[in-house]
């Protein structure tokens, strides 16, 4: 048991050291504001939709509403580690194209501190960026890409002070880097970059309450707030002559705090759980963007873009036919879907997604750790004009670590 542990610490390590790297989204959109948004769901509430604000589960870890801690196994050390793999067909102006992408998407834990007390910490997605495409010019042409992405690495705590009421928070250190590049071929090469280097620090609240209705049905609403706040860093822009392999000029280099925000983040969700069987859930997110300050660099940023209020829907089932039956039985299958309007406008475009999922909870054998292995399919267009069309077929892997590091066996 000793070496199974030592494996997942090392597992984990290895995880980290790769994660700031690997994250990657693989659309054009991605290319406005922050990138493409995170949503701190782990693979089994991904299968769900996405749904988490009213999620308790002794053996989960639920970043997405910190309360949740508070009811974490107190005999158990839990780990999580997400895995996205993402195939994307997209079509603009009649022309079809393709693209895959994926890594690692989180790293969590979950531990108990005391009775009533319980505690996480990790790395989770606050946004990614991931683009190639190119376009013909008069005289040459151009051609574009876009990587990087922000992290928050975070530590949080969830108390129950009474009965039924639980309250969490999360504290988090953001950092990652975005790279923007544009390269222009003509007669010399030039290249355009523009550059965010975000280090900041974030904070997430949250609050459940549970009520009983008899003694297998069982009802939770849940809260999260993330207050407006200014994101501090660093933005500038850089001109290249690639031909001659020299740095023209850096312009726009300036401080991101006051100039970049983020906006007012607000949760609600309703859960339903009928003893260990069925569980479903609904939740909605409504963020305002539109008061969010975010200053382009001039040059070097469209002048039509802006932000949108982002609101989303989720819905998410699961069911389990019995946990102390035969495999197959014993086994989370989960459905999901949702609905998400979103912050990226361009040119009076608001950019929309919507998507199903589905997927299992395998046990694994002789211990309480589970596979999550899901599929999402997901449409993102912009409304009213039609800019690109993708479809995304996403694979989910995630491995729900339970050891039980607390139990102390007795001396006979």
């Amino acid at each position: 048991m000793k070496t199974y542990r030592y494996f997942i610490i090392a597992l984990l390590a290895l995880a980290g050291s790769w994660y700031a790297g690997a994250q990657t989204s693989v659309t054009p959109y991605s290319r406005l504001g922050y990138g493409i948004l995170g949503e701190n769901a782990t693979g089994a509430q991904r299968q769900m939709g996405g749904v988490g604000y009213a999620g308790q589960d002794s053996r989960q870890v639920n970043t997405m509403n910190p309360a949740s801690y508070a009811h974490t196994d107190s005999l158990t050390f839990l780990w999580n580690v997400g895995i996205d793999l993402t195939n994307v067909w997209s079509k603009e102006n009649g022309k079809s194209g393709y693209s895959f992408g994926g890594g690692l998407d989180y790293i969590t834990s979950g531990f108990k501190i005391a009775k009533n007390l319980g505690g996480s910490f990790g790395v989770v997605p606050f946004s990614s960026v991931g683009y190639s495409f190119g376009n013909n010019l008069n005289g040459g042409s151009e051609s574009r890409i876009g990587e990087g992405s922000i992290s928050e690495l975070y530590l949080g705590a969830g108390w129950e002070p009474v009965k039924h009421l639980s309250l969490g928070a999360n504290f988090s250190y953001m950092f990652g880097t975005i790279d923007n590049y544009t390269y222009i071929y003509s007669t010399t090469t030039s290249l355009y970059d523009r550059v965010m280097e975000v280090r900041d620090w974030n904070v997430h609240l949250g609050v459940q309450y549970s009520l009983e209705l008899n003694r297998r049905d069982r009802v939770v609403v849940g809260l999260t707030y993330s207050p407006r706040k200014s994101l501090h860093g660093h933005t500038w822009g850089t001109y290249y002559d690639v031909s001659g392999d020299s740095k023209l000029d850096t312009v726009g280099y300036t401080k991101m705090g006051g100039k970049y925000q983020l906006p007012n983040t607000y949760g609600v969700g309703v859960s339903y759980r009928h003893g260990n069987k069925l569980m479903g859930e609904i939740d909605f997110t409504y963020q305002d963007w539109s008061k969010a300050k975010y200053t382009p660099l001039e040059g070097f940023e469209s002048s039509t873009f802006k932000f949108d209020n982002r609101w989303k829907v989720a819905a998410g089932l699961q069911y389990v036919p019995n946990y102390r039956g035969s495999y197959l039985k014993r086994t989370a299958y989960r459905v999901g879907a949702f609905y998400n309007h979103d912050y990226q406008n361009v040119g009076g475009n608001n950019v929309r997604d919507y998507g199903v999922s589905a997927g299992v909870g395998l046990p694994a054998l002789g211990s309480k750790t589970v596979i999550n292995l899901g599929v999402e399919w997901r449409h993102r267009y912009s409304s009213p004009a039609m800019l690109i069309k993708e479809n995304y077929l996403n694979v989910t892997l995630s491995v729900n670590f339970n050891e039980m590091w607390f139990w102390k066996n007795k001396i006979r």
